[in-house]
């Protein structure tokens, strides 16, 4: 990934913060697809996860109308993190068009749609705090599809996934 993409990914970043955004999904049910706790450094990095992303709400009515794609009610993943000195980011790898919705620890609401590979989003927190952070991924044009959640502290990695 090129200085001008990364840089392209923070200003969407800086576009799609969202907060007190009146939302309808509910990030006390148990996330689909399970939960990890991970401390700065982790290993291995990427961690990755098998998701489905997808869902019948539309993220633009339930979250904010910065955000693109269906979801489902439960969010499809919980990432408890221990930040350090390193940056936090969150992508998908999957043939079908994704997108990301994020609650963050500070209770803000982050949405990205195509930042990452190809039709693929990625959230980058340069600084990110420690706390939950409740993930939903999801299809573009609706449906159910296949793919998985990579999180990373490597930028350097994303290159390569590029």
């Amino acid at each position: 990934m090129s200085i001008t993409r990364l840089a392209a990914s923070a200003a969407a970043l800086a576009l799609t913060v969202l907060a007190g955004a009146a939302v309808a999904q509910d990030y006390s049910l148990r996330p689909v697809s399970g939960s990890v706790t991970l401390n700065a450094g982790f290993d291995p990095d990427p961690y990755r996860v098998s998701v489905t992303p997808g869902g019948s709400i539309e993220a633009q009515s339930a979250v904010s109308s910065s955000c693109r794609g269906y979801i489902s009610n439960a969010p499809d993943f919980e990432l408890t993190y221990r930040a350090g000195e390193w940056p936090l980011i969150l992508t998908v790898a999957a043939s079908a068009d994704t997108t990301l919705v994020v609650n963050g620890p500070d209770g803000r609401w982050y949405c990205d749609d195509d930042s990452g590979e190809g039709s693929n989003p990625l959230i980058r927190f340069g600084n990110p705090q420690g706390g939950t952070y409740d993930i939903w991924i999801g299809t573009y044009s609706g449906g159910l599809s296949s793919g998985t959640l990579l999180i990373t502290e490597l930028d350097i990695l994303i290159t390569e996934l590029d």
